[in-house]
């Protein structure tokens, strides 16, 4: 019976810890653009990236 006193608000903490972060995230348009990334992904340029110089150590 112990254990439940402390597993049941622990389990509400977290709970409301989720529904926080879900609203957090509604209000700061996280689910706004959910194919952009996706098809971004997908999506080749149509010319390659030039590499980048390699840095040279001064020690």
């Amino acid at each position: 019976m112990s254990g439940a006193l402390f597993l049941i608000p622990v389990s509400l903490a977290l709970g409301l810890a989720g529904l926080a972060a879900f609203f957090w995230s509604m209000r700061h348009n996280q689910f706004e653009d959910l194919d952009g990334d996706a098809e971004r992904i997908l999506i080749a340029p149509d010319t390659p990236a030039a590499p980048k110089p390699k840095e040279q150590y001064h020690g």
